[in-house]
């Protein structure tokens, strides 16, 4: 495969098949991903340099998170950057085995594997190590906002070893697959994790309601997805005058009640990740990038970007581990905001989004929903979830929740909801009729609902009167996949087009084994589901 790059890990790769001239759609340019397939040869090497006999270290886990969470797309923009983390990478195994690069030995620990051999493999096994790989890289964003809070499982982390291992010398087609769908079941208890981190460190999630209408004066937009750098930068900002907005994926941060008690904690700015340069262009304020997803920023407001953690971009200033918001706080002052109060909408229109329905908070009306659902009063659940995206025909996702029965529950989470999340669908029994369940960190949640509702009705998950339909766009998209996958979830309708690196063999399995289908238009899709689940 000569080309200049190869990357066909996101959604919106080129012509569904792969990313292969001087940059990605996603503005990755064609060295920085060769520098991140570098970083994943190390962190293959890194992997095969652990001593599976023994627990992995806390230090050499948090490496290897760390390192893939960088690839992650939309992540980490900047060579330099890169280029220190596979320095890292490559300190810390020669910490575990010293001297060891002097081994002959074929396929020693010290040796990094070429991603060239996984991108000219085989399709079938190349198939399977990218659902393999990409699900890791999405796992370990989740693992990373864990260990943010002082979260981890050792089990998680061996994991990740043991996956990257498999990676780079597994050729095995029957072992990769297993492989594949212990990813699912990884990703399971990683989400776990997380979850408890989460609501132990800032309690349960709880219904509220969001303004989308952005106060006058200086303000801070925070983006992203880690609500600890949130949490600090509250603080930091507290008695200051200046008022701190959510964007994207932090909209669920105004359930946690230990976030919701700062008062300057206002509402929600703008949408969905890839509206960032329209949404930010001009923008009399600074913005706070978290984890993924960013946007190239362009030259309008390239000057007031601030990254922190993994995330980096050439000329943006990063805050480091110290945490210290000061320039972040100056800029906000400098640029003094909005002279008045500005009025923003949703998509549709809507002038609020209401957040905080995680699974405590829809358990908690347990009795009711049951009751629903015997009576007639509630006839489907619809989980409509996933990654937003600029490539057209997202559209899709807003029409088939306009046309959902009112007699109907849609679920939501991660950003794909920014679609349809300023929409009234009315209630049920004094329950909204659409509820959004969190950040795509959240899949836990839904997980949660499904079982329990499964648990109350005396059937499996598939039985219920129940259906996913689901976007996605990256990595963390396809490892909440394959924890579906993994608990046996079928009929799943998926979009707005199937991910690029599964081979037609591999395709044809998940099709007949699991039900996997392409999501066709809003009508035909309700018609089939609703008919499937009666």
């Amino acid at each position: 495969m000569d080309k200049k790059m190869f990357c066909f890990q996101c959604e919106q790769t080129v012509g569904c098949s792969g990313c292969t001239g001087n940059a990605g759609v996603c503005g990755k340019k064609a060295d920085t991903a060769k520098l991140q397939d570098k970083l994943t040869g190390a962190l293959i090497s890194l992997a095969k340099a652990v001593d599976t006999t023994e627990a992995i270290s806390k230090r050499t886990g948090q490496i290897i998170i760390e390192g893939l969470f960088t690839t992650v797309t939309n992540v980490n923009f900047d060579n330099a950057a890169i280029e220190n983390m596979i320095q890292k990478v490559r300190t810390e195994k020669e910490r575990l085995v010293p001297d060891c690069s002097k081994c002959q030995a074929p396929y020693s620990s010290t040796e990094e594997y070429d991603l060239q051999q996984l991108w000219n493999a085989n399709e079938d096994i190349r198939s399977l190590k990218s659902l393999i790989l990409f699900g890791i890289r999405g796992m370990a964003a989740y693992a990373y906002h864990a260990n943010v809070l002082n979260y981890e499982d050792a089990e998680v982390n061996q994991f990740f070893c043991e996956a990257l291992s498999k990676i780079g010398y597994e050729e095995n087609t029957e072992e990769l697959l297993s492989t594949v769908l212990k990813t699912g079941e990884i990703n399971l208890k990683c989400m776990a994790l997380l979850d408890k981190a989460n609501t132990e460190t800032y309690g349960t999630p709880e219904p509220t309601d969001v303004t989308l209408t952005v106060e006058k004066g200086p303000f801070i937009v925070v983006t992203g997805h880690d609500l600890k750098d949130l949490q600090l930068l509250l603080e930091q900002t507290e008695g200051k005058g200046i008022n701190i907005y959510t964007h994207g994926e932090m909209l669920p941060a105004h359930a946690y009640p230990f976030l919701k008690k700062y008062s300057h904690l206002k509402g929600n700015f703008g949408t969905a990740w890839q509206n960032q340069q329209k949404e930010f262009d001009h923008l009399p304020a600074p913005i706070l990038y978290t984890t993924n997803c960013l946007m190239p920023p362009k030259s309008s407001y390239a000057d007031r970007v601030f990254t922190t953690e993994v995330v980096a971009f050439p000329g943006a200033v990063h805050i480091d581990e110290k945490k210290d918001f000061t320039p972040l706080i100056e800029k906000a002052l400098e640029l003094g905001g909005y002279k008045e109060d500005q009025m923003f909408s949703g998509i549709n229109g809507g002038k609020k989004v209401t957040t905080g329905f995680g699974h405590a908070a829809i358990l908690s009306h347990a009795g009711t929903v049951v009751e629903a659902v015997k009576s007639g009063a509630i006839r489907h659940f619809f989980l409509v979830a996933g990654c937003d995206g600029a490539k057209p025909g997202r559209n899709y996702y807003t029409e088939f929740v306009k046309q959902t029965p009112s007699d109907s529950i849609v679920l939501t989470l991660a950003c794909g909801k920014f679609r349809f999340n300023d929409l009234d669908l009315g209630e049920i029994g004094g329950l909204p009729r659409l509820m959004d369940m969190g950040q795509c960190n959240d899949a836990y949640g839904a997980i949660q609902v499904a079982v329990a509702l499964a648990d109350a009705f005396g059937c499996s998950v598939n039985e219920l009167p129940l259906s996913f339909v689901l976007s996605w766009y990256e990595q963390k998209a396809v490892c909440i996949l394959l924890t579906l996958l993994h608990l046996g979830i079928k009929n799943i309708r998926l979009g707005p087009s199937l991910p690029a690196f599964l081979s037609p063999n591999i395709l044809n399995f998940l099709v007949e084994n699991y039900g996997i289908a392409p999501i066709t238009t809003p009508g035909e899709d309700l018609k089939a589901l609703v008919k499937h689940n009666k």
